[in-house]
């Protein structure tokens, strides 16, 4: 896997467009930049296929700002830049700060540099509107890598009719993510339905017996449709990188000589 980025700094020395000495300087900060109080991952694109993104919640506005500067500015930034479960206030910092991106306030994700249109198709199935945050963050951070989702929205099985006539849209897809709290069943509906990939997160919309996202972590951990993946409770950060990786395999082996990392 080479970083596009990587491979234009190779061929401006080869073609003399760039020096040996200041390729140099450039590949020295390439594995991670140290600013102190974090050491920025530029490396992670050429593991992966994707940049390191920024986990808001724990940091100040102002080094969550200087984080996503460093990764937008720094050597091997293709992008997307990604800057999740942000408030408006952080958000607006790094905004100023790295002008050019743009903040989700649902789906609580500060985007800069998103990739273009990928093939490959991904649906997002989500129970109730309370379960939208995640399913938003999800949604957001796959359009983000180049794989904008189809959403159906409020289809729990509390209406399951709901859900069945959505069904050829799920046979279609080559991934399906289900975002759903309660007692989490639609998972295993999703999955009786299709034979796609299926990534089910759990949330922690609920009441008390639903215990905060337990209830449906369980229960999907349990489904009795086969070869159904858990994320975490509320991880639809996690569960969109997940179908990025299915998604990216699925694209190299359709296009092995184009497709990108």
């Amino acid at each position: 896997m080479v970083d596009p980025s990587l491979r234009e700094l190779l061929d401006e020395v080869a073609t003399g467009a760039t020096s040996p000495a200041d390729a140099l300087d450039r590949l020295r900060t390439l594995p991670f930049a140290d600013l102190g109080f974090a050491r920025v991952d530029h490396h992670r694109t050429l593991r992966q296929g994707f940049p390191e993104a920024v986990y808001a919640p724990g940091k100040t506005p102002a080094q969550c700002a200087a984080i996503v500067a460093e990764l937008v500015n720094g050597p091997g930034a293709a992008g997307p830049i990604l800057l999740t479960r942000a408030d408006e206030p952080t958000a607006r910092a790094a905004l100023a700060q790295t002008p050019g991106g743009r903040y989700d306030p649902v789906a609580r994700l500060g985007i800069w540099r998103p990739r273009p249109r990928r093939t490959g198709s991904a649906v997002i199935a989500c129970a109730g509107t309370a379960d939208l945050p995640v399913a938003e963050e999800a949604a957001a951070t796959l359009a983000a890598l180049g794989w904008p989702p189809a959403r159906l929205t409020d289809v729990g099985v509390a209406g399951i009719h709901r859900l069945l006539a959505e069904e050829p849209v799920l046979q279609a897809a080559d991934v399906i993510l289900v975002v759903a709290g309660m007692e989490g069943a639609l998972a295993s509906a999703v999955g009786g339905l299709a034979s796609a990939p299926i990534i089910a997160v759990p949330t922690s919309a609920g009441y008390g017996s639903s215990l905060e996202g337990v209830t449906a972590l369980l229960a999907m951990l349990a489904s009795c449709a086969p070869g159904v993946t858990v994320m975490g409770i509320d991880n639809g950060y996690g569960a969109a990188c997940a179908a990025a990786r299915i998604l990216g395999a699925l694209e190299r082996a359709r296009t092995p000589d184009e497709a990108s990392p």
